[in-house]
């Protein structure tokens, strides 16, 4: 069950940093650095592919109906430890720059056989205590094919872990404000993510991830 929340007003706070001189810019998807990890899995890495993303902080923020959900944990409901939203069309989000994104993202992947993609989940994080335990995206085709799962990371830097299902090797990403992270090839299924809670958070952090359809 789900419903609408809204921020505190600490919650609505992003200090953005020193301005772009003209606007927005993204550094080439060439760059981007490849981790090969077991069983066919890989991640993709680009720190800094979105340069002068504080616009799209504050669009996101202030004109995404984020939401509040429960899970049932042994006999009552808890809280998810962070706010969501969710959209079928990466189009349909407030804020023009996810769209230029998403495009960006197909077409690259295309290049390679990938398809492209087309929902875009938003998870904010207000403070160091929100959070998403370990987990793979395995419902839907992600359960059984490969796919890609691209995460735009903005505001405060969050640490992204990974480790293999079944133990094994594990490894994390920093990611800051305007950086991409990618989980391709088996990543869903041979390994679990999560962002653990922490203390050095500076304020609010928003993931958008970028699925194709049927992955969730």
């Amino acid at each position: 069950m789900t419903s609408i929340t809204a921020m505190a007003p600490d919650e609505q706070l992003w200090q953005p940093t020193l301005g772009v001189a003209g606007g927005p810019t993204w550094r080439p998807l060439s760059q981007l650095q490849r981790t090969e990890l077991n069983s066919g899995a890989w991640i993709d890495h680009l720190p800094g592919w979105l340069v002068g993303a504080d616009e799209l902080m504050s669009q996101l923020l202030q004109q995404v109906p984020w939401k509040t959900g429960s899970r049932r944990m042994y006999d009552h409901d808890v809280d998810v430890p962070r706010l969501t939203s969710h959209y079928r069309s990466f189009a349909n989000v407030p804020a023009a720059l996810v769209a230029t994104a998403g495009e960006r993202l197909s077409e690259h992947y295309a290049r390679t056989g990938w398809e492209p993609f087309r929902s875009a989940g938003l998870c904010l994080y207000r403070t160091g205590e929100d959070s998403v335990a370990w987990h793979g995206d395995r419902f839907g085709r992600g359960a059984s094919k490969d796919v890609l799962v691209a995460i735009l990371s903005l505001g405060s830097q969050r640490r992204l872990a990974l480790r293999a299902r079944g133990g094994g090797e594990s490894l994390s990403f920093p990611l800051s404000h305007g950086d991409l992270l990618v989980m391709g090839g088996s990543c869903q299924r041979s390994y679990d993510h999560c962002v653990p809670k922490t203390r050095h958070a500076h304020g609010p952090r928003i993931s958008v991830q970028f699925r194709p359809s049927g992955v969730a």
